[in-house]
C-alpha cells in the first residue's frame, strides 16, 4: 500500500508469515520478520510513518534487504 511519507513509499504485510515489507523512497525494500499484525496496523494508522518506523520497527525485528 502506498503511503504519504517523506521516507517511506510503500508498506505491505504477509499475515501468514508475519513479514512486513517496507519500501523506502530511494527504492530500497526491506523485509522485517516476526512483526505482529497489530504493529503493521498501527504503522499504517500512524501520523508519522518515519517516526513510527524508527521507534517501533527498526532495530526491533530481524530484517533483510530485498534484492530486485
Amino acid at each position: 500500500m502506498q503511503v504519504l511519507s517523506e521516507a517511506i513509499r510503500d508498506i505491505s504485510y504477509d499475515n501468514e508469515r508475519a513479514k512486513l515489507f517496507v519500501t523506502f523512497n530511494d527504492g530500497d525494500m526491506y523485509v522485517y520478520v516476526g512483526v505482529p499484525g497489530e504493529v503493521h496496523r498501527s504503522f499504517l494508522d500512524s501520523d508519522s510513518k518515519g517516526q513510527f518506523f524508527a521507534y517501533e520497527i527498526r532495530d526491533q525485528y530481524p530484517y533483510n534487504k530485498v534484492e530486485a
